[in-house]
């Protein structure tokens, strides 16, 4: 949502537009509910948009009354695409609402549009004061130097990517098929192997401990698990790597229930771009932002694990101590840099 809403402000201001802060959406799974005042500090935003982007906290009575016209940018390339596009639907409607544009092209805009787009992620988009004071409690509370892990094996996350799995526990295989629906189903035959293969299963926490333990990071190691509730086959780490801290083990009974999923994963998101060294198992949008954000603080230690190498060297029959050498060889080189996919998309003006 962090970087959609980023997104969203490169649009606005390619267009020339007001911004209207966005609603979240409702996810039962998540337990969600919140809203952007619940996550980010509302006012400090708009101040430091001042002279980027015109912001609202919501439309007047006379607009507000009406369904905004919705406009698809998820094919959208770059700034004239948008201009000729999408603005002559906010002239004719004057009220437009947009999807994701996740395949962009943001190093095609202007330099003023790339500017209010680094603006809000890098500098205004800040969370709430009463936020920002749990999450150092929560960081000050994890045992230092520390290495926050975000591991992705919930039964939502295994049941996108369509991936199947042998030796899971009865549990975990009920959570999957209950998050599957009936278009997700998972590949079979020719078809898993190849999707595997090509790197799009999320690994299990037990092939994460693996991948750790090759690249040389001690089984002592304090870890900080950025997961969601529903972690699946947790023990697959924590019986090798036994300083493993979570936020629900170290907040208490009542914080935690009290908060939805988005204020979760902002605590997750702070720990990970203040911890001594940041590792993900996926690339997904969120390791993404950490890590260009971590690059920005100046903070360089990021690592993300290969899926696709973990796949096609097990396929290749390769296993214990080989196996170990052939991944380390593969992160070898991100690992000694310490600083892996650091700015993913990024084009703001600093230097490393």
């Amino acid at each position: 949502m962090r970087r959609d809403f980023c997104d969203g402000v490169g649009i606005a201001r390619l267009l020339n537009a007001t911004l209207v802060l966005p609603k979240f959406e409702v996810a039962a799974y998540w337990n969600e509910s919140s809203g952007f005042a619940d996550v980010f500090d509302v006012n400090y935003f708009i101040k430091q948009m001042n002279g980027f982007v015109k912001v609202v906290r919501e439309l007047p009575p006379e607009i507000s009354s009406k369904e905004p016209f919705r406009v698809d940018c998820s094919k959208r390339k770059g700034q004239f695409d948008y201009i000729e596009s999408v603005l002559p639907s906010l002239l004719k409607h004057h009220y437009i609402s947009i999807t994701p544009a996740m395949s962009q092209r943001r190093d095609r805009y202007p330099q003023y549009a790339k500017a209010a787009l680094c603006q809000a992620c890098y500098s205004a988009l800040r969370l709430t004061k009463s936020l920002e004071k749990k999450a150092n409690e929560l960081l000050e509370a994890i045992p230092k130097p520390f290495l926050s892990l975000h591991l992705r094996f919930e039964p939502d996350m295994v049941a996108y990517s369509q991936c199947q799995y042998s030796g899971l526990s009865p549990t975990s295989m009920e959570a999957i098929e209950a998050a599957r629906g009936d278009d997700r189903k998972p590949w079979t035959g020719e078809a898993a192997r190849i999707w595997r293969k090509r790197g799009k299963c999320p690994l299990m926490p037990n092939e994460a401990a693996f991948i750790l333990q090759a690249i040389s990071v001690p089984t002592n190691t304090n870890i900080y698990l950025a997961a969601g509730d529903g972690l699946m086959e947790i023990e697959g780490l924590t019986s090798i790597y036994t300083n493993v801290v979570t936020k629900s083990a170290l907040l208490s009974s009542e914080d935690f229930k009290s908060m939805h999923g988005n204020t979760k994963a902002a605590l997750d998101y702070y720990v990970s771009i203040n911890s001594d060294s940041y590792v993900a198992t996926y690339f997904g949008n969120m390791d993404k932002m950490v890590a260009a954000m971590r690059a920005f603080k100046g903070l360089h230690k990021t690592l993300f694990l290969s899926r696709r190498a973990f796949s096609e060297f097990t396929s290749e029959g390769l296993e214990g101590k080989q196996l170990m050498e052939a991944l380390w060889k593969v992160h070898k080189e991100d690992f000694v840099m310490g600083r892996g996919s650091a700015l993913p998309d990024c084009f703001c003006e600093f230097e490393l």
